[in-house]
């Protein structure tokens, strides 16, 4: 089994010389990289379902990733993987807690994979980390949150040294939906793979 708690995948960002190619690239080996790591954690877990936990706000540009990739699968029609987390109803630090009670009540069957902005080196701004364990939620709010998920998916809008509310809301927005279309896309992949490869 493969080791390897963390993959930092490397996005394309000059928009007018990247081709659809090297997107499609980048989202394809974020979903490989998921894929494989669900597929570990569901054989060690005998756990049979997958639950995407979308953290973040829609009322700040730099910590509104998990609810752009929640809004962006919500009508897409996965069969093995659900989602918590959209613009319409986002998960943040004001509801976590009621939100992890429900998880653990209705979703004890389910592999969680929390997503959420975070913050990072300045040259991996605009990079998404997928890796195994828990993640602390919490981007830019002073308040001491649970940890969550058995995987992880972060898009890095920030670096260190940035780490304050106001410089979340003066995030490009393109930065972080950039990220969501990519996440969202893998997302998609992986349940294909899913349906082809009988992952359960």
């Amino acid at each position: 089994m493969n080791e390897t708690k963390k993959i930092l995948i490397k996005l394309t960002w000059d928009d007018e010389k990247v081709e659809n190619k090297n997107r499609n690239f980048e989202t394809a080996q974020l979903a490989a990289r998921l894929y494989m790591m669900i597929r570990e954690e569901l054989d060690k877990s005998g756990k049979d379902k997958v639950l995407l936990l979308c953290i973040g706000t829609d009322r700040s540009t730099g910590d509104s990733l998990g609810p752009l990739i929640g809004y962006q699968l919500k009508d897409r029609e996965l069969k093995h993987i659900r989602v918590l987390g959209t613009l319409n109803r986002p998960v943040h630090a004001m509801n976590l807690e009621d939100t992890l009670s429900i998880v653990e009540q209705y979703y004890q069957d389910h592999l969680v994979i929390a997503v959420d902005a975070s913050v990072g080196m300045h040259d991996h701004i605009g990079c998404i980390t997928v890796g195994r364990g828990s993640l602390k939620p919490g981007l830019g709010v002073s308040k001491e949150l649970r940890s969550v998920g058995d995987l992880f998916i972060t898009g890095v809008v920030s670096s260190c040294g940035d780490y304050d509310p106001v410089m979340l809301q003066s995030i490009r927005l393109s930065v972080v939906m950039r990220m969501a279309e990519c996440i969202s896309e893998s997302v998609c992949i992986v349940e294909k793979l899913w349906e082809s490869m009988a992952l359960v």
